[in-house]
């Protein structure tokens, strides 16, 4: 969306540092919450300040005391066997297994998941896990707790950042996108048995005492095409507070029950592809 089309679909005012303070409190933030934050910017109206003002809203609203999390993934960080939007030839894949540069984590930006994130993760204090392709970045409290020991195989499951916030009991803020930007429901996806789950070999190119190498693997082959039939379910049971902040829509639910509830969701409905 761009800039002008985002002034007309904004009302009389800009959204501000204050005003989304203001919605973001009214929503059910509280100083001292753990909050893993998806966010779409152009969703919520012109903000005076952009992703800065974001970002500090959210930062006030949670105070020292809080611990604010964003995904930081790079998933152009990953095997060119399996990209598909768009595809690359095949002839180019053993060209960009050797030469893609290694992950490095102040200097990799983001990829496809918006700037707000971007911006976060270049935030002074930030840590970002060390995943080469869905690492997480988290700034206050917890964040040493969240973002160390992020394992490489089954990235997104028991050892990974979203596992951590699991134990914490942290919460999830969806700011202007849906379920399908809903990351913790891969957590479930790697705790729930199903039909059709199927392991496969990812690849990424990291560094290492001798020196950037590819390295591969092992993987859950993640489905979110569900991700929004598990979210309306779940909303359903009335986990869900929702509410305006700017001129979006924000949902705000504990990850536990969250993941608890789409383990079992999964286990009841997803069936095998004919």
């Amino acid at each position: 969306m761009s800039e002008a089309q985002v002034i007309s679909q904004t009302g009389q005012n800009p959204v501000t540092v204050a005003t989304l303070v203001a919605d973001l409190a009214a929503l059910g933030l509280r100083p001292g919450m753990i909050v893993l934050a998806h966010t779409a910017l152009s969703r919520l109206g012109w903000v005076c300040g952009g992703p800065v003002a974001v970002i500090q809203a959210l930062e006030t609203v949670l105070g020292p005391e809080g611990t604010l999390v964003m995904p930081a993934h790079s998933g152009n960080l990953s095997d060119p066997s399996y990209w598909v939007n768009p595809p690359v030839p095949e002839s180019w894949w053993p060209i960009i297994r050797d030469t893609m540069p290694a992950y490095d984590p102040d200097l990799t930006p983001t990829f496809g998941i918006g700037v707000t994130a971007e911006c976060f993760r270049k935030q002074a204090g930030v840590l970002r896990s060390g995943h080469p392709s869905v690492s997480f970045a988290a700034r206050g409290k917890h964040a040493v707790a969240i973002t160390s020991h992020h394992a490489l195989d089954y990235c997104l499951g028991d050892q990974s950042p979203l596992a951590r916030l699991y134990e914490l009991d942290a919460w999830v803020l969806l700011l202007g996108v849906g379920h399908g930007s809903n990351t913790s429901l891969h957590l479930a996806e790697y705790r729930a048995s199903y039909p059709g789950k199927t392991i496969v070999q990812q690849g990424a190119p990291v560094q290492s005492e001798g020196g950037r190498r590819w390295v591969s693997y092992a993987d859950v082959d993640w489905d979110a095409d569900d991700f929004c039939q598990i979210g309306d379910a779940f909303e359903s049971t009335g986990h869900i507070q929702r509410g305006p902040v700017g001129y979006g829509e924000a949902r705000l639910m504990r990850q536990r029950p969250l993941v608890d509830f789409a383990v079992e969701w999964m286990a009841a409905h997803r069936r095998l592809q004919s």
